[in-house]
């Protein structure tokens, strides 16, 4: 296996082709992060390594968007593609006592950790999984402006502000309501016209608590990732304890809150349904507050366990049924 790094910008990817792992002796190259440079990548690195694309290991980082496009091309083309967690390569990097930040280390650190890592092989998303998730971000994206909107119009209200200006508020906030409604009818069709998406949803608000939003947001989580077990889903949610101590300082356990914090905070409100409708997320929550645990502390282990439930009737494709009788 031939070992690549290409460190992701915004207009620019920093190829590097790492030629000898003991030496570090490299061979690099900068295109364009444009559609048109892609195939340029893909025929530069085959031939300046003498190797076919099922030969050739490129990690890169998951940057956002930026990444996605010669990821996907190169993947298509047959290579051994892995896009992996930012945090990941920067551990790595503080284990080898890296210091240097330039582009080229940095593609140069990717091809090491694509040596010494092997991790995971990387497909890109199936067409509806991208319009799905999508959808959601630009609905989310509404639901912001909506709230800007309504909090400048009570700022125009307490200072006895124009009639005119409020009455362009409640315009902009109707305009605003009414694409909102639009995107989440087009929303759940979508998800209807394709049968796995919809068996899904159907399976996970099958679950006290999970309602219409809690279910296409997870829908999207657990179509768009393969997670092996429940535990990873909570992890990358950013649902896992955390525990504060050191030498005579004992903290509390907290959240680790990394993961998208949108899906967290609609998981939050959830939880705080189910533990008095879910018969297992309330056993578990009742059982933590008589043990003593905080009112956070056991909401936060219900948000997990209903977490742990939707991974459970997707993995298992049946509709929820309580352990607890």
């Amino acid at each position: 296996m031939i070992y690549i790094g290409i460190d992701v910008g915004k207009n620019k990817l920093d190829c590097l082709w790492l030629r000898d792992v003991l030496s570090e002796k490299v061979k690099t190259k900068v295109f364009k992060n444009h559609q048109e440079d892609f195939e340029n990548i893909a025929q530069w690195l085959m031939k300046v390594t003498s190797a076919q694309p099922e030969q050739l290991h490129v990690t890169l980082e998951a940057t956002g968007i930026y990444h996605e496009g010669i990821a996907t091309h190169l993947f298509h083309l047959g290579f051994q593609v892995c896009v992996v967690n930012p945090a990941r390569p920067k551990e790595f990097a503080k284990a080898l006592g890296v210091t240097h930040k330039t582009d080229k280390a940095d593609s140069l650190l990717l091809a090491k950790f694509g040596y010494q890592m092997d991790p995971k092989r990387w497909t890109p998303e199936a067409p509806e999984i991208r319009k799905l998730k999508a959808l959601i971000k630009r609905i989310e994206s509404i639901e912001k402006d909506i709230q800007r909107e309504l909090n400048r119009k009570e700022q125009a209200e307490i200072a006895d502000g124009s009639s005119v200006v409020i009455k362009s508020i409640d315009n902009i906030v109707s305009v605003l309501v009414k694409e909102k409604e639009r995107l989440t009818e087009e929303l759940d069709t979508h998800i209807d016209n394709h049968p796995t998406l919809k068996k899904k949803r159907h399976l996970l608000e099958s679950i006290p608590g999970v309602g219409s939003v809690v279910s296409r947001l997870m829908l999207s989580v657990l179509s768009s990732h393969q997670f092996e077990k429940a535990g990873s889903v909570s992890a990358y949610l950013g649902l896992i304890p955390r525990i504060r101590e050191s030498g005579t300082l004992k903290g509390r356990s907290m959240l680790s809150k990394v993961g998208p914090p949108n899906i967290r905070a609609k998981v939050y409100m959830a939880a705080v349904v189910a533990k008095q409708y879910n018969p297992d997320v309330k056993a578990l929550y009742d059982r933590l507050k008589n043990r003593g645990k905080t009112h956070m502390q056991a909401l936060g282990a219900a948000m997990r366990k209903l977490v742990q439930i939707c991974f459970g009737v997707v993995k298992h494709q049946s509709e929820y049924k309580p352990q607890i009788v």
